[in-house]
């Protein structure tokens, strides 16, 4: 967890539409993007849980990507960032790659034993701490741990100095920034597609207190809610990540991608460059979103999981209320490439085909043809 000081005074309600956060807030009635008694208050996303066949092909792609090996067995392999005071990701051993679910860190142990009376489970224990196993509402297992033992920092490059306007800060010296693998400094968010968005998204802000930096909606469907929300942990006046967990309306159940933060645009790029030399495929990049403003560049593992470098992501605090703005393809980016068809999904499969016609005769859903109608419609703005 990265604690930044703000000035004093700063705490009660900010305007949502102050520095352009958002240019529209919620309307009248509309969801207000928290909890108003949750059962705890997640600190930080700990680590996600991977598996796949092949555990040395895994292992060349993390190192690649920028991951340090922490641990490693035949079945078990472990990676961590420059920052991570836990691995941010454990990849097992299995038949097929799939994605496992995420663990998040509670403030306290007696926070998870709360969540865990809460929830009917059993509080256990944990690599030197208290752990407790959920199911959120559209079937991922959810992990919330806390005490657990912290790794140190890891050395690594510091950002570049830039020269920027009329405020030079570089004199008679270059610019050489390493042709390498980035260095990953830490695990930043988690993208999750579900057809049970409602009931998913009351969970995550009753049981673990994440709250919403923004709503996205579909622009002839607002009336229905919103369609996609960008989740991050209430450290009170700590500023933290714009979102920590992402999740959207869509006829499938599954992983998205997730994002890892590397120090600055350079080692994006030239990141970007190592994978590209070592023949992996970018998906999409570089850019910079609007939700959370960060600097991205999505590639694809081995597996086909997408993962993402980014760099210079908003923080907020927990006085700044949801911003909404309308669903499509055109408002993933401020400046970029245009958003690539794998990135949005690619080619419709057999497998994509066979779970939407489920979604839409699954009565808890909430995919129905105005929905995919609306959804197309987003994707091709």
């Amino acid at each position: 967890m990265m604690e930044i000081e703000i000035p004093a005074g700063a705490a009660g309600p900010a305007d949502v539409h102050h520095g352009l956060h958002s240019e529209l807030g919620a309307l009248r009635g509309e969801h207000p993007g928290r909890a108003r008694n949750p059962v705890i208050k997640v600190v930080e996303l700990g680590w996600l849980e991977f598996v796949k066949p092949d555990l040395d092909r895994a292992e060349r792609f993390a190192r690649d990507f920028g991951f340090v090996v922490h641990s490693r067995t035949p079945d078990r392999l472990s990676l961590r960032g420059t920052w991570s005071a836990l691995p941010c990701l454990i990849i097992r051993r299995g038949r097929h790659a799939r994605f496992v679910g995420p663990t998040f860190v509670a403030e306290s142990v007696a926070d998870v034993r709360r969540l865990a009376r809460w929830a009917g489970a059993n509080a256990l224990p944990l690599q030197g701490g208290l752990g407790v196993q959920l199911t959120d509402p559209s079937g991922f297992p959810v992990r919330v741990v806390a005490g657990m033992d912290r790794l140190p920092a890891l050395a690594e490059r510091e950002p570049l100095d830039l020269n920027v306007g009329t405020k030079p800060v570089r004199l008679n010296a270059t610019q050489r920034p390493p042709q390498a693998a980035a260095q990953v400094q830490r695990l930043g968010h988690v993208v999750l597609e579900t057809t049970r968005f409602r009931r998913t998204l009351e969970w995550y802000l009753e049981a673990l207190g994440l709250i919403v930096s923004d709503f996205l909606f579909l622009d002839e469907l607002r009336d229905r809610g919103p369609t996609m929300a960008f989740l991050r942990c209430d450290l009170g006046s700590v500023p933290t990540d714009h979102h920590t967990l992402a999740m959207h309306l869509g006829p499938r159940v599954g992983y998205v991608h997730s994002a890892y933060q590397v120090t600055d645009l350079d080692a994006v790029a030239a990141g970007g460059e190592h994978l590209a030399a070592q023949g992996y495929r970018r998906v999409w990049g570089i850019g910079r979103h609007i939700q959370g403003s960060q600097i991205f560049d999505y590639w694809r593992d081995p597996d086909r999981m997408m993962v993402e470098h980014y760099a210079d992501g908003d923080l907020f605090d927990c006085s700044l209320e949801p911003g909404w703005a309308p669903m499509s393809a055109s408002g993933l980016a401020q400046w970029g490439p245009p958003v690539s068809r794998d990135f949005l999904g690619g080619k419709p499969t057999p497998g994509m085909v066979s779970a939407l016609l489920k979604a839409l005769r699954d009565e808890a859903s909430e995919i129905d043809k105005d929905v995919l109608k609306a959804l197309a419609k987003a994707m091709a703005a």
